[in-house]
């Protein structure tokens, strides 16, 4: 099996760990543009039409320009950006929302690969939607802590550049406006009526993400142990997947009272838990936001888009 892969914008980030993802891999053969011609529209359009995949690692306007060069192509196209996560048409890439979901990325042409914080939010909120232990009008919040790598090379060069700010020094939340550029896939993709209240914060230490959506008693509909039911609820929905999970009792007791943000730095798998008491939850997600929450996610679906066992190039430990 030899597959062509364009990676349109392997200078950011995502695209140079997608890159270095694939390149071990004898299945793909990759392309990409050299530095004076990555901006040229003339030789995206010519690698657009020539590659069976293109993984557009880019921002939005330039993502948006991508898919229109490559009308009339057979690629088909992978994008990390915001998008195109919530235009018809396009396959959300969170495989484990749903069956329909899985099948959409294996068969789709359009894949649009979550974003970040949306993949912590969904991952916990969803499945509760989807059995009915949340309402569609339930009013929900979501605290984000992450790493500064989530920001790109400019952010990553301010935080390690020698003589930087001091302000850099403590978390600074950010997306003060509720204008998040997540929301959007935050509701749709949990089923919610409204977005939730969304509070970033991104702090001192490279990568790693945690996610806290917390719940009283009486926004759930459960019966007299929401805190086991809430947590039977996770398990039954991703017993299945071998990238998301639930922690048991153990793996919380490890953690000693304490959950560190960087506790999945490196992989590409994440971790679910529940936490607090049966009157106040506390959903939390765990995960590298450069793992499920970017190029290693956009790895799992470019596997399920070629048929490849989904887990093939991701690291789990």
């Amino acid at each position: 099996m030899s597959v062509r892969v364009f990676i349109d914008g392997k200078e950011g980030t995502t695209g140079l760990r997608i890159f270095d993802r694939l390149a071990d891999r004898p299945e793909f053969s990759l392309l990409t543009l050299p530095e004076d011609r990555r901006k040229d529209p003339e030789a995206r359009q010519a690698c657009l039409h020539e590659e069976d995949i293109a993984i557009l690692c880019l921002p939005d306007a330039a993502a948006k320009e991508s898919v229109a060069l490559a009308q009339g192509s057979r690629a088909r196209i992978l994008d990390t950006s915001t998008a195109h996560r919530v235009a018809s048409g396009w396959a959300y890439g969170f495989p484990e929302l749903s069956d329909a979901h899985r099948k959409a990325v294996m068969e789709g042409k359009f894949v649009a690969v979550p974003g970040c914080h949306a993949s912590g939010f969904i991952a916990l909120a969803a499945p509760l939607m989807q059995a009915g232990l949340l309402p569609g009008d339930a009013q929900l919040s979501c605290f984000s802590l992450t790493g500064y790598s989530g920001g790109g090379r400019k952010m990553i060069a301010e935080y390690e550049a020698p003589m930087r700010s001091p302000s850099l020094d403590s978390p600074r939340q950010y997306g003060l406006s509720q204008g998040h550029k997540h929301l959007p896939e935050m509701q749709l993709m949990s089923g919610l009526s409204m977005p939730p209240v969304f509070a970033p914060v991104v702090a001192d230490y490279y990568s790693g993400m945690e996610i806290t959506v917390p719940l009283f008693r009486g926004q759930l509909r459960c019966g007299a142990h929401p805190m086991t039911e809430v947590t039977e609820c996770l398990r039954a929905h991703y017993a299945g997947s071998r990238v998301v999970h639930v922690a048991s009792e153990a793996d919380i007791e490890g953690m000693n009272g304490f959950i560190p943000a960087d506790g999945m730095s490196g992989r590409d798998d994440m971790l679910l838990m529940v936490l607090g008491n049966d009157e106040r939850l506390q959903l939390v997600s765990l995960f590298d936001n450069l793992g499920k929450g970017s190029s290693g996610a956009a790895v799992q679906c470019l596997n399920l888009m070629l048929g490849l066992d989904e887990t093939c190039g991701l690291k789990f430990a």
